[in-house]
């Protein structure tokens, strides 16, 4: 007889795949090529500058860290995942790292004067929550900037994999009951969230970002090996399956970014920032 397990939930889903160093080795190494092109943008709506004091929520690899230490900024960091924390360590030694929970911070009111989030939002159960911890957290006229991907609306490889999902993937294999990957790239959630939490002047813009591959099949491996919600819908998946979602991808990129022999193939994002009332 079997072993009964109890059903995923999305927090055990993201806690359980992003502790795998595997999986934040993956992101941080080609993932992260995109997000890298987004740092610049969240960097400069906090308004980051020497002496500030800087909080990057979700900090994974630390590449937003290391723009906020670049522009001056003292950093801490946080991240639910040790693995994550690990390379951000390593790779922004004069920034201050803390394993912790997004939706619950240990820290003081008032005690931060921007906080960024490089595409954290998703990953969480409850994002409202992490919107009024966020506020409490930050000095009154405090900024912060977060950035999403856009969802598959626009042309973005995230629509190319998670279409070939839909179309190529196994009927059992599904993700628990959570926050929709891109639901805080729509203006319709996030912005009424950010007022509700105690924000104003909340406005956002999409930030171009790309993969430069030279195999057009790239974006199902980078979300095969180095994410948690999309490595849980194609991890698991049969052979067969597996093969007819990669092929399907493949075939996308060829059909909207040409020949090659390599390919830009875009990722946008979304970056919102508001201020603290």
């Amino acid at each position: 007889m079997s072993e009964f397990r109890e059903p995923d939930t999305f927090a055990a889903l993201e806690k359980r795949e992003w502790a795998k160093s595997e999986v934040a080795q993956s992101y941080a190494k080609v993932f992260a090529k995109a997000a890298d092109m987004v740092v610049p943008s969240l960097v400069s709506a906090v308004g980051a500058r020497p002496g500030i004091a800087a909080l990057d929520l979700c900090c994974g690899q630390g590449n937003v860290a290391a723009g906020l230490c670049k522009a001056g900024a003292w950093v801490t960091g946080l991240d639910f995942s040790p693995a994550m924390l690990k390379l951000a360590r390593t790779a922004v030694p004069e920034a201050q790292f803390v394993e912790g929970d997004a939706m619950s911070l240990s820290f003081e009111d008032g005690a931060f004067d921007v906080v960024t989030i490089g595409f954290g939002m998703p990953h969480v159960p409850d994002p409202p929550r992490v919107l009024e911890e966020v506020r409490r957290v930050l000095r009154p006229g405090g900024r912060l900037a977060f950035s999403v991907w856009c969802g598959p609306e626009v042309d973005t490889a995230l629509g190319y994999v998670f279409d070939a999902i839909g179309q190529h993937g196994s009927p059992d294999i599904a993700l628990p009951p959570g926050p929709g990957a891109n639901d805080y790239a729509d203006p319709a959630t996030a912005l009424p969230a950010l007022e509700k939490a105690g924000f104003k002047d909340c406005r956002q813009r999409t930030v171009a970002s790309k993969w430069h591959v030279s195999d057009p099949g790239a974006p199902f491996d980078y979300f095969l090996e180095g994410t948690a919600r999309g490595g849980a819908l194609l991890r698991p998946q049969p052979p067969a399956h597996a093969a007819a979602i990669r092929a399907a991808v493949v075939s996308r990129v060829l059909e909207k970014h040409g020949p090659g022999p390599e390919w830009d193939v875009p990722i946008p994002a979304v970056v919102t920032e508001a201020t603290a009332a």
